[in-house]
């Protein structure tokens, strides 16, 4: 071996060269900042065939300005989503208090698998976990949790309780035949698919339950359903709530949920299933659970105010879970991946764990409070916790209540916009958060009275489909039209939630998590609805 050759790359790529790195971060940070003069980024050009025809590994050692080099185009064309006219998803720009958490992170790199691989960070995933489950379930007595790579693996967490709740020792032995179900929302997240997939139970045995206008489960036809399920001596492995659906923002009455199913679990004398709550998009709304509104030292407008008070009745019902899903990277602003399965009690946990018998490569592992004994990964990253931390604290309770309670005003001004023209229809008017679904049709049409005949079923298919059509033509030609330096990028779903007699109901989509989005681009919003 060349020795001297192998002390260069030890050297450039192991030692901290603490100018170089400054200095290439510093690029990267003037490149980023260059997009406030640019408009959102549009899909751009990508060729997957070349990429795969082209794989790329240079042969000689070199330094890290190379390594700059071959990722810079990439992330030159990658959109950081701060422009103030993103309103498409549930994606906002991160902030920099989580900039800052991400690489303190990076710069230890902890394994958050044992205390021997991640060491205080272990201790800081704790105290994440500890002030969010504080947050969510209203100062419980004993939480924990973890946080893992996104919301969907975070509910396959409250699934698997769930199916070792009902069906003890599925993890050794399997299903063995028996029909175990999960029940969701028919307005839920797609993940609820994947969940009952992957646990092996099925996506046959997944039961949807319709909502109500407002998004919500409907608690007549959850209890019709447990009911039936239970005659036909179905395992009912979970239950999973939604709080703040990704489109419309609906939220479900967890405590009824709770309720429900506890008589008939009692009725029937079976195991109660798991009652777990997706909230990867609306928790950071418990942000204004403790908000005194009688001293209103934001000086909130009386408008707001309601809005303030209908979010703080919505966060009681949280406490009725047995488990959470968070997505930090969502409205609490961080970077990716800081999602969180989060348990109301820590005793729940008993249901995943396993034994050092069976992870001999962490023979040292202490089950008081090492994760490797009960999480799915191996290796878990620990950046959830350094960006939760460090945003939850650099921008304070009082400084999340201004972000959460802004989104939540911005959305009811445009539903107020859209409300005065009689060709569109705000389809989530009965929720509030910071997401709004809307319809437009041709000018002449009144909107309200077509979407009521639909809600009636009066409307045949070729009707329906014919106004769907026009819905998504709208928005296609607002798409080809707008001006992209004024014009905010909005986002469709051909499904918004609620889907009365069957019938799946399109929409526009606004959603207000860009804190730098002004009254005047939302203003406009309804102004380019007008000129098409």
């Amino acid at each position: 071996m060349d020795r001297q050759k192998y002390q260069e790359v030890v050297e450039t790529f192991f030692e901290w060269r603490q100018g170089d790195i400054t200095q290439i971060f510093s690029e990267l940070l003037a490149a980023v900042a260059a997009e406030k003069s640019l408009t959102p980024a549009q899909i751009m050009s990508q060729n997957y065939e070349t990429a795969r025809a082209n794989p790329e590994i240079h042969v000689l050692p070199g330094n890290l300005k190379d390594a700059r080099d071959a990722i810079f185009p990439y992330f030159w064309g990658t959109d950081s989503w701060n422009n103030p006219l993103h309103l498409e998803n549930v994606r906002g720009p991160a902030n920099q208090a989580s900039l800052i958490g991400a690489i303190a992170c990076l710069l230890k790199n902890p394994n958050l698998c044992t205390d021997r691989y991640s060491q205080r960070s272990n201790e800081l995933e704790v105290k994440a976990i500890t002030t969010l489950a504080n947050l969510i379930f209203y100062h419980t007595q004993d939480p924990w949790g973890v946080f893992t790579i996104g919301g969907t693996i975070s509910n396959l967490y409250g699934g698997k309780i769930g199916l070792e709740r009902v069906l003890p020792g599925a993890m050794q032995a399997g299903l063995g035949g028996h029909r175990i179900v999960g029940i969701c929302s028919e307005a839920g997240h797609y993940s609820n698919m994947t969940v009952a997939g992957w646990l092996g139970i099925g996506t046959n045995n997944l039961i949807s339950i319709p909502t109500d206008d407002k998004l919500s489960m409907r608690i007549d036809l959850l209890e019709q359903k447990v009911d039936e399920l239970l005659r036909e001596k179905a395992k009912i492995a979970y239950v999973c709530a939604t709080f703040g659906t990704t489109d419309g923002f609906g939220i479900d009455d967890i405590r009824a949920i709770r309720e429900c199913i506890e008589r008939k679990c009692g009725e029937y004398s079976v195991p109660m299933p798991q009652i777990h709550v997706d909230a990867a998009v609306g928790w950071a709304m418990c942000m204004l659970t403790d908000y005194n509104l009688n001293t209103n030292p934001l000086k909130l407008e009386p408008r707001l105010q309601e809005l303030v008070l209908h979010a703080q009745r919505k966060n009681v019902g949280l406490q009725f879970a047995d488990s959470v899903t968070i997505d930090f990277h969502k409205m609490g602003r961080g970077h990716y991946p800081s999602s969180a399965f989060i348990v109301n009690r820590r005793d729940d946990l008993k249901y995943l764990v396993r034994s050092v018998h069976d992870t001999p490569y962490f023979s040292d592992a202490d089950a008081r409070r090492d994760p490797a004994l009960f999480t799915l990964e191996c290796s878990r990253p620990a950046i959830g916790p350094y960006v939760a931390i460090a945003s939850l604290n650099g921008i304070g309770l009082t400084g999340w209540q201004l972000l959460i309670a802004r989104s939540l005003e911005l959305a009811q001004r445009l539903k107020d916009r859209l409300a005065h023209l009689e060709y569109c229809k705000v389809l989530n008017a009965a929720t509030h958060g910071p997401s709004v679904n809307w319809w437009v049709l041709p000018k002449g049409r009144n909107a309200e009275e077509i979407y009521q005949r639909m809600v009636r079923n009066e409307l045949s298919p070729d009707q329906r489909q014919r106004y769907a059509r026009e819905i998504r033509h709208l928005f296609d030609k607002r798409l080809k039209t707008m001006d992209p330096a004024i014009d905010a990028r909005l986002g469709f779903t051909t499904n918004f939630g609620y889907c009365p007699h069957g019938i799946e109901i399109p929409a526009w989509k606004a959603v207000l998590f860009n804190p730098k989005t002004t009254d005047e681009i939302v203003d406009r919003i309804a102004q380019s609805i007008e000129e098409l």
